[in-house]
């Protein structure tokens, strides 16, 4: 008899249970690097004391300009990063976006903000100050490197201006990407990084 009622309630189970999650797909910005890569860049990387920021001002970075087809770059990374992506009429961005910092997913886009994942004070502080302005703007656009993710606004928010060594993503699962991210953008535009900074990307890449 209880050979008999096993399939039946195996059977009942799998009636009743609730479907298994669909996952979102995870936000990949281009170009990043493997973990050997960005400790060889990391190494690479002139270690100095930040620049002053009282100059600093964010209008000196130009950003989301036009991409094109009514599209700026804030639009072109939310396509990018998004799933079930729907555009309608002036480039209005529907779909889904799962925000690698803390795991949650979205369906709004007024939820998701724009990562520039080397900030761009930071930037300033690094050696952008010597930048000239359309420098600065490819730097604040650019669609070509790990520099922009799209990511739940109020984490992003929290992160505001900071480095490694003040502030790491919610989820540890993702220091070794965002570690990595973060090394190649500052390779790539041959900004400096302070000690304190190294040593905490130092720790994060070994967690890869």
């Amino acid at each position: 008899m209880a050979k008999l009622l096993l399939p039946a309630l195996l059977a009942a189970q799998m009636i009743g249970a609730a479907p298994a999650p669909v996952p979102v797909a995870m936000a990949t910005p281009p170009g990043i690097p493997s973990a050997s890569q960005a400790e060889s860049q990391l190494a690479g990387l002139t270690v100095a004391a930040q620049g002053s920021g009282d100059d600093y001002d964010r209008d000196l970075f130009p950003h989301w300009i036009s991409q094109g087809n009514s599209c700026d770059t804030r639009d072109s990374v939310l396509k990018r990063d998004g799933t079930d992506i729907e555009e309608g009429s002036s480039c209005t961005i529907t779909g889904k976006w799962f925000s690698p910092y803390d795991g949650e997913t979205w369906t709004q886009a007024s939820d998701v903000d724009i990562d520039h994942i080397v900030p761009l004070s930071n930037a300033w502080k690094s050696g952008a100050s010597e930048w000239t302005t359309s420098q600065r703007q490819a730097f604040a656009n650019d669609l070509d490197n790990p520099q922009l993710m799209a990511v739940t606004d109020n984490v992003n928010q929290a992160k505001s201006d900071s480095g490694p060594e003040d502030w790491k993503p919610p989820l540890e699962s993702y220091y070794c990407d965002y570690a990595k991210m973060w090394v190649k953008v500052k390779s790539v535009y041959d900004l400096t990084v302070t000690s304190a900074e190294k040593d905490a990307l130092v720790d994060m890449l070994g967690s890869c």
